[in-house]
This record gives C-alpha cells, structure tokens and sequence, in this order.
C-alpha cells in the first residue's frame, strides 16, 4: 500500500494519516540559516516527504512563518 501524501500538512494531521495508514516514517526538521523571518517553532508542517529503500518514510519538517502583517494596514486604517 503507498504511503498518504502529507506534503504541505501541518505535522500533527500528517503524522495521524500516516499512522493511521501504518507507515513507518523519520523526521528532520529544517531551519533558516538566518532569523530575518520569524517562525512559530510550535507550528511545524511537512516541506519534503520521500520513500527510503526500506519502504520508511522521510519527512523534513519547517517551522511555519509568523505573519506580520495586520489586517488593518491591509484596510488603510
């Protein structure tokens, strides 16, 4: 059976499909060499999934960017 494609998922509902489809997978998380951009660390979703030769599924992680930006300034106000 093939893995469930989790790719751009936050990484709690990926992690439940793949567990619930009974796949075996790793993870690493990826992080900017720079902070210019801040990152809520608590918000992790999936930027890469592959197969390994031994059916594993590998799974890189990111943290997801924090918005800046109010809704205000976008209305002119």
């Amino acid at each position: 059976m093939a893995a469930p494609d989790v790719l751009a998922l936050e990484w709690p509902r990926a992690k439940a499909r793949l567990e619930a489809a009974g796949c075996r997978y790793e993870t690493e998380i990826t992080r900017s060499t720079r902070d210019y951009f801040q990152t809520d660390p608590d918000r992790l979703h999936v930027v890469r999934q592959r197969e390994l030769p031994d059916g594993t599924i590998s799974l890189t992680l990111a943290a997801r960017l924090v918005s800046n930006i109010h809704y205000e300034s976008l209305l002119g106000e």
